[in-house]
């Protein structure tokens, strides 16, 4: 699907494409693509790299086209081994032509369209649109990590009544999570330092690149910040649970040892060799006596010892 905006003072559709309009694309179809191929003359080979779900932050030249890959914050089903991950947002730009692909809809491009529109001033040049994006990508990636922070904390808290393999299976895709976040906002960091020295840059243009380097720079701090917790987190239960299973060992094997005490004994009078009360009638009754005076000291014994 593909959206035509004007973008000259806030943003209007538009019914058809004009020069210095922005192309937005989203979960493109193979009439986007001949659009953008043959219409526009896009490289095949950009849209190629866009659709590679694993591309790196990065920007490339090519004949006038400048290719900038920006790795934004993505939410898959609940189900999923990743919920939260990073997808690549292409960004295409030439002298007249603006174009934006993604492979996903993300709740992310839904906002930056009506956040602009509120802001009602739209864009001064392609340079202040590309980092707007930047912006836009480093909020929701704190926004996303937010989301994060609360899943963990439910999770602590069932975890706290019972350790339960679902709560720790969670906290290890969450853990996954924010290794994708911390992988691509850096690569994001890396590419904008890039960019300030390849694209024409003016003094509005460094003001909002400072803006997007102080929420790029709390966006990986909270990202590392949450991967400690999470870290500490998962090594605190694992500790808890070897823990438990040392503590049920231990009683199991105190109750062997005890059950042990009674076939000793019984064994040794059960045994076919004179012992002086193969006559007696109250030979049985002092057997038990004495098995159950055995069991109870060493009974005793364990519990004193915290064994048991």
């Amino acid at each position: 699907m593909r959206t035509f905006w004007n973008t000259n003072r806030g943003l209007r559709t538009l019914e058809n494409w004009e020069p210095n309009c922005w192309v937005q694309v989203t979960c493109p179809t193979q009439d986007d693509m001949d659009f953008l191929e043959q219409k526009l003359g896009i490289p095949d080979y950009f849209l190629m790299d866009i659709a590679d779900t694993d591309e790196r932050a990065r920007y490339e030249f090519d004949d006038g086209w400048i290719l900038i890959i920006l790795r934004i914050p993505y939410v898959k089903e609940v189900r999923s081994r990743t919920p939260y991950t990073t997808i690549p947002l292409g960004i295409i730009l030439n002298k007249e032509v603006c174009i934006t692909v993604c492979n996903f809809e993300t709740n992310m491009m839904i906002d930056f369209v009506s956040y602009q529109q509120k802001r009602g001033a739209g864009f001064t040049d392609s340079v202040d649109f590309v980092f707007r994006l930047f912006l836009s990508s480093a909020v929701w990636y704190l926004k996303r990590l937010k989301q994060i922070n609360t899943l963990v904390e439910k999770a602590k808290q069932n975890l706290d009544r019972t350790v339960d393999n679902a709560d720790l299976v969670n906290l290890s895709r969450l853990q996954d999570s924010l290794t994708y976040f911390n992988t691509s906002i850096r690569g994001n960091e890396t590419l904008l330092s890039k960019l300030k020295f390849k694209l024409p840059i003016d003094e509005l243009d460094a003001d909002l690149i400072e803006d997007v380097n102080i929420e790029m720079n709390q966006a990986r701090e909270t990202t590392a910040i949450y991967t400690n917790i999470l870290d500490s987190t998962m090594d605190t239960y694992a500790s808890i649970i070897n823990n438990n299973m040392s503590s049920t060992m231990k009683v199991l094997t105190s109750i062997s040892i005890i059950l042990m005490f009674p076939t000793l004994v019984t064994s040794m009078f059960g045994m076919n060799l004179i012992n002086g009360m193969e006559d007696k009638s109250w030979g049985f009754g002092l057997v038990l006596v004495l098995t159950s005076v055995v069991t109870l000291l060493f009974v005793l014994y364990f519990r004193r010892k915290n064994w048991i």
